[in-house]
C-alpha cells in the first residue's frame, strides 16, 4: 500500500516537544477541550500518549510549522477524515519521528 494522504501538520513549538516513538491510539474523542490549556478545542482527537493527541485546529494558518504544546495538529477537515478512518478500521499506530 502506498501513501494515501499527506497533510501539513503543526507539532511542538520551541520550549515544548512532541514525544518521538511508536504508539497506538488509546482514546478517541469527537470533541475534547484541553483543561490544561484554557479549554482549547481539540476536535477529532486521537490520543496516543497520555495527553498527547492528533487533533484538528482552528489555527490553520500555522499548519506546516511548529505551533503546539506537543500535540499534532491538522486542518479540521483532515482531522475528521483521519478520525473516521481510525474508527472504521479499529485503531491505528502512530509513529512520531523528527
Amino acid at each position: 500500500a502506498g501513501l494515501a494522504y499527506s497533510w501539513p501538520v503543526s507539532t511542538a513549538r520551541r520550549g515544548y516537544r512532541t514525544p518521538p516513538g511508536s504508539y497506538r491510539v488509546q482514546r478517541m474523542e469527537r470533541m475534547w477541550h484541553s483543561r490544561k490549556y484554557d479549554m482549547s478545542p481539540m476536535p477529532y482527537s486521537l490520543f496516543f500518549h497520555g495527553g498527547y493527541a492528533i487533533h484538528g485546529t482552528y489555527s490553520i494558518r500555522q499548519l506546516g510549522r511548529p505551533a503546539s504544546h506537543g500535540c499534532v495538529r491538522l486542518h479540521p477537515a483532515n482531522a475528521r477524515a483521519l478520525f473516521s478512518l481510525v474508527r472504521s478500521y479499529g485503531g491505528a499506530r502512530v509513529v512520531v519521528t523528527d
